[in-house]
């Protein structure tokens, strides 16, 4: 059986930005999904990717 925390980390890699569809990294010790494309980075909170942009805070990359 496969490790539920690998699941869920597969699962947000498979996610995009909303805003320039691009490949989103995960940063385990944020908690953050970061668009390098759009300079975002989105939380994810319990576990769960917030994609609104209202919620993602600009970020330097």
């Amino acid at each position: 059986m496969t490790d539920p925390q690998e699941m869920d980390r597969r699962m947000l890699e498979a996610l995009v930005c909303p805003v320039t569809h691009t490949t989103l990294s995960y940063d385990a010790d944020a908690q953050e999904l970061v668009s390098k494309a759009a300079k975002l980075a989105f939380p994810v909170r319990a576990g769960i990717p917030v994609l609104l942009i209202d919620e993602a805070r600009k970020v330097d990359v």
